[in-house]
């Protein structure tokens, strides 16, 4: 009993600790842990996989365009002296200033009626609550698994009732429809992101809906209809099977079609189908130069709310 009083008039002496005092260990200085900065990369880390896949996309670019620029027969790996007789010969031989025509107006009609249809069904998605919503959008999403070639049969019996064969409506709409699903919920992602005071705004200053949404929303949702836009002009720019199916006489088909008809059963004119080639693909480089920023800034809008 005394050696207990004893340790309790111990502990009674000990002076109080103080609240406000660091507590051990933690004057003591560490070394700080060194991460890993992006600077610290050696640059070869980064410029020898970006060099490779840079060669591995050009290269071809560069195959086709040398068949194209150099004379028939000639074996040098530089296009000298150059020669434009390639692309001469199938502008104005293989007719290929009418299947560049024809794909413009495929493209250019694509992107209006995907670009408006989408618009429309994206803001109703976006702004209003029905009871078959999420069933919609799931079977938005499903149609994206289902591959244009097993629909060719019905749309080809549709358009021969409707006298759509041979005409570059079918075309225009068959594209149409298979751009839209991924399009609308694209679109409704955009306007998803415009916040709706920003409406309710304009409805309160007197603006009905419709010249609210052309007013407030509309310009907001420019990078978003770009990447809709150019992303149905290209794919309806480069689709071979629509074309090819609904398209049976010459003055109507498109560029794709007509690379198809440089290919003969025993040989090929390399010369003429590289030229072939450059004008397909000088449209599509040409709108990915000008539009890359806002396509950049359109997918990446769209990918935050959906």
């Amino acid at each position: 009993m005394t050696a207990a009083l004893a340790e309790k008039g111990a502990r009674e002496a000990l002076p109080a600790p103080d609240p406000t005092a660091a507590p051990p260990g933690r004057g003591i200085r560490r070394r700080p842990r060194r991460e890993r900065a992006f600077d610290d990369v050696p640059r070869w880390q980064i410029y020898l996989p970006l060099g490779l896949y840079l060669l591995f996309t050009l290269v071809p670019f560069y195959w086709m365009v040398l068949f194209a620029l150099r004379p028939a027969g000639s074996t040098s790996l530089v296009p000298w002296p150059l020669t434009f007789e390639h692309f001469a010969k199938v502008w104005n031989e293989r007719s290929f200033g009418m299947f560049f025509e024809n794909s413009m107006i495929v493209g250019v009609a694509t992107l209006v009626m995907t670009t408006g249809i989408a618009l429309a069904g994206g803001y109703a998605l976006a702004r209003f609550e029905f009871r078959i919503k999420s069933g919609f959008m799931l079977a938005l999403l499903c149609s994206q698994f289902i591959p244009g070639a097993l629909m060719l049969v019905p749309l080809f019996e549709i358009f021969k009732n409707l006298q759509l064969i041979n005409s570059l409506g079918s075309v225009i709409i068959a594209e149409t429809v298979f751009q839209l699903p991924l399009s609308i919920i694209l679109i409704s992602g955009f306007i998803k992101n415009v916040p709706v005071s920003l409406e309710e705004a304009a409805w309160v200053d007197g603006c009905s809906r419709f010249r609210a949404f052309c007013a407030v929303v509309l310009p907001l949702l420019r990078p978003g209809l770009i990447a809709v836009g150019s992303f149905a002009f290209v794919h309806s720019w480069n689709h071979f099977l629509f074309a090819l199916m609904f398209l049976s006489e010459q003055d109507k088909q498109t560029i794709p079609v007509g690379l198809n008809t440089l290919i003969g059963a025993d040989s090929v004119d390399l010369g003429a189908l590289a030229a072939g080639g450059v004008i397909a693909a000088v449209p599509v480089v040409i709108v990915f130069a000008f539009i890359q920023k806002w396509l950049i800034t359109g997918f990446s809008a769209g990918a935050v709310k959906g």
